[in-house]
């Protein structure tokens, strides 16, 4: 085993960067090295911005999303839907549809989906708060905004047999073509969904 000429300060450094998605420890030690080679311009912010966030932001007791505020702001907007609720798998989808502006109601987290193989059971995730938020009188519709993968289809459609018989619409995001796809390069999965979610032109 080789060892490192690296202080141990350096090697946490690049232990606590390798658990990050994405970077395993060749790419840890190359984010590692510049933050070193830019720590006025970089660590030293860096670390304040990670303080911050660590002290202020929290989870909203009401949808899961991340915020400085409880209930987040998401939840207390008044110009919002109150009567459908968005149900995604993590925060960064809450993330991607605020940035397409694509849904003016609210959201429900569940913070993941389920997965046998890893152990995840609908004990884990956030079902309880969404059954029980889908149960008031207001909540007219639910879309379920999960990931098309088989994880998040079988989530998906155990979320819809929990929600069966509640004086609710259940819907689901459409799949298919996307704007500006050409057919010849989309997978057979994605012509295949585009052909079920079909409407009149």
């Amino acid at each position: 085993m080789a060892t490192s000429s690296a202080g141990p300060e350096i090697e946490r450094l690049i232990q606590l960067l390798a658990k990050l998605p994405g970077l395993g420890p060749r790419s840890a030690r190359r984010a590692a090295l510049h933050l070193l080679k830019k720590q006025d311009a970089l660590m030293r912010p860096m670390a304040e911005a990670l303080s911050d966030a660590a002290d202020k932001i929290t989870a909203c007791s009401i949808c899961g999303n991340l915020d400085v505020s409880d209930p987040c702001s998401i939840c207390t907007a008044p110009g919002r839907e109150p009567t459908t609720i968005c149900v995604v798998e993590t925060v960064g989808d809450i993330w991607a549809l605020e940035r397409a502006a694509a849904f003016k109601g609210r959201y429900h987290v569940l913070g993941g989906v389920l997965s046998p193989l890893d152990g995840v059971r609908p004990e884990d995730l956030n079902i309880g708060k969404l059954l029980d938020r889908a149960a008031k009188p207001e909540i007219k519709e639910i879309v379920l905004a999960l990931n098309a993968t088989v994880d998040g289809q079988t989530t998906a459609h155990y979320l819809a047999d929990r929600l069966d018989g509640l004086d609710v619409s259940i819907t689901s995001l459409a799949r298919g073509v996307p704007v500006g796809g050409e057919l010849d390069y989309l997978d057979d999965g994605t012509l295949t969904a585009a052909f079920k979610s079909r409407r009149p032109a």
